[in-house]
């Protein structure tokens, strides 16, 4: 548990890609894995790890299949941390494991838990307005993040050391794949979450302006994951805000890129009220 708790608070010292031992480089950049799994993934509401193991094994629409803790620690090797996966019997997935049992001890399984994932905003019916994403971004993010976006090292270039305040884009940094590249997701985690010390009861933009800069951060480069396309086999499942094809609604790739959302959303629910129609009605035949 307690190399656990350091692999998940200095991921970059013990497998990030500048570590000395080679063979231990499996993070392809030097985030932490609490660069958004804040408070040693404890945070209501910044995706915590509290009550994970007590919802796994579950349903995952990225793979159409059910998926242990396991294979979703490598789902944020190969994503989040751009890198490859942990072998199932190391002793690096057995220390996430414990770690995340450890925060989720005394819940039982099953538990429907108040803070977990990331707090919904109201999606505005609208375009995300990059410009207005890039002045609330030097009002609010600038002074950590940087004007380029490349975040503060600790210390420099090649000493494992990893940031004191992340990269947002660039090479070293969540690649296209991950789930913070969804603009849904990277909003509600940026108004609730920052600027730094913000929390879900003190939130500091509105949703619009969470909106906005999510917008203005994904739009810029990033690593890109290949063999996206085969992400949510069952295409009906796929988030609106996937910004990957294929596509099944007919939408822009723009609209599934920035927005507006509310329309998709709508589309895939009346999808889905029609499958569970479908569904009731077969079952009573």
């Amino acid at each position: 548990m307690r190399y656990g708790h350091e692999l998940t608070t200095r991921t970059f010292a013990v497998i990030g890609p500048e570590v000395q031992d080679r063979k231990m480089r499996l993070a392809g950049n030097n985030l932490a894995c609490t660069s958004c799994h804040q408070n040693d993934a404890t945070k209501p509401y910044a995706m915590p790890w509290v009550g994970v193991a007590a919802t796994f094994p579950q349903y995952r629409a990225r793979e159409d299949a059910i998926s242990s803790v396991e294979e979703r620690v490598n789902g944020c090797m190969e994503r989040s941390m751009n890198g490859r996966p942990l072998p199932l019997d190391s002793r690096e997935m057995k220390a996430f494991a414990s770690y995340i049992h450890y925060v989720s001890r005394g819940l039982p399984i099953g538990a429907k838990l108040e803070g977990a994932g990331a707090k919904p905003i109201k999606a505005p019916n609208r375009r995300a307005d990059l410009a207005a994403g890039e002045a609330v971004y030097a009002k609010n993010c600038v002074a950590c993040h940087g004007i380029d976006g490349q975040g503060q090292r600790r210390g420099k270039v090649g000493d494992a050391e990893g940031y004191a305040f992340p990269p947002l884009w660039g090479k070293d940094t969540f690649n296209n794949g991950a789930g913070m590249n969804r603009m849904l997701t990277a909003a509600a985690f940026i108004r609730h979450n920052m600027p730094q010390g913000t929390t879900h009861q003190t939130p500091v933009l509105s949703d619009d302006e969470a909106f906005d800069v999510a917008g203005y951060v994904l739009s810029k480069p990033r690593p890109i994951k290949a063999g996206l396309d085969n992400d949510f086999p069952a295409r009906w499942n796929k988030p609106v805000d996937a910004a990957f094809p294929p596509y099944v609604d007919g939408a822009s790739a723009d609209q599934h890129r920035y927005g507006p959302y509310p329309p998709l959303q709508d589309l895939a629910k009346q999808r889905a009220d029609a499958l569970k129609t479908a569904r009731e009605t077969a079952a009573a035949r």
